[in-house]
């Protein structure tokens, strides 16, 4: 498989969730079929920590873990609830990365933009600037550094504040986890020099019980950005 087509399994697996989650599940339930559906669709196994799918809802979407630290909570989605869904699928040792945030309304997963809690319809609008305002900045020769203080400030100018336990908002994808370089301060690689990046801003409005994540791949093609 290429990334492409890895990256590929993690998207159309996040639709199958939001066909399929329903109120009354556990989010157990929901990393099982999660997880069972990457590996129906390719995957051969998961490359962060062997975690397929990181699933959080309600007040939980503004925890942020470690891997080696994540328990998935055995809580009942509600009949109005928000949830974050973070796959890591791997084939051939080839990564996909891939996050979103879902909104569950009246039992069921609906489109954010009909949602009718507007903290949530904002926190998910806000992802998608996020994303439009990193690729209007970036170039090949912007540093990971120089990315990082950018959008942090782009955060906290819209009111939102950065929920990540390390601070950084992305990495390098590469074959090992511990190979990977981040979107943080200190890094002044360029974006240019590795192949694929992740952008993955985890955010929330200062005091908020909820968080929102959107995590794509992205890489260069005559110096633009290009979402893998």
């Amino acid at each position: 498989m290429e990334y492409k087509e890895v990256q590929k399994l993690a998207k159309d697996t996040i639709e199958y969730a939001r066909k399929t989650i329903k109120s009354g599940m556990t989010l157990v339930n929901v990393r099982e079929l999660c997880e069972k559906k990457l590996l129906e669709l390719g995957a051969d196994s998961f490359w962060y920590w062997d975690i397929g799918a990181f699933v959080f809802s309600g007040d939980e979407t503004t925890i942020s873990v470690s891997g080696t630290e994540y328990q998935t909570s055995d809580r009942l989605i509600n009949e109005n609830d928000i949830i974050t869904i973070d796959l890591s699928p791997q084939c051939d040792n080839i990564w996909g990365d891939y996050a979103r945030t879902l909104i569950v309304e009246n039992g069921i997963v609906v489109d954010e933009e009909k949602c009718s809690n507007e903290e949530w319809k904002n926190g998910i609008a806000m992802e998608k600037v996020l994303h439009k305002k990193m690729r209007e900045f970036v170039t090949p020769q912007t540093t990971f550094e120089e990315l990082y203080y950018h959008m942090n400030k782009v955060i906290e100018d819209n009111g939102y504040i950065n929920l990540d336990f390390m601070g950084n908002l992305g990495h390098s994808i590469v074959k090992q986890k511990n190979d990977r370089i981040y979107i943080e301060k200190g890094n002044t690689t360029c974006l240019g020099d590795v192949v694929y990046f992740t952008f993955e801003p985890h955010i929330s409005v200062f005091g908020s019980k909820y968080g929102y994540k959107m995590e794509n791949i992205y890489y260069f093609e005559d110096g633009k950005t290009v979402e893998l």
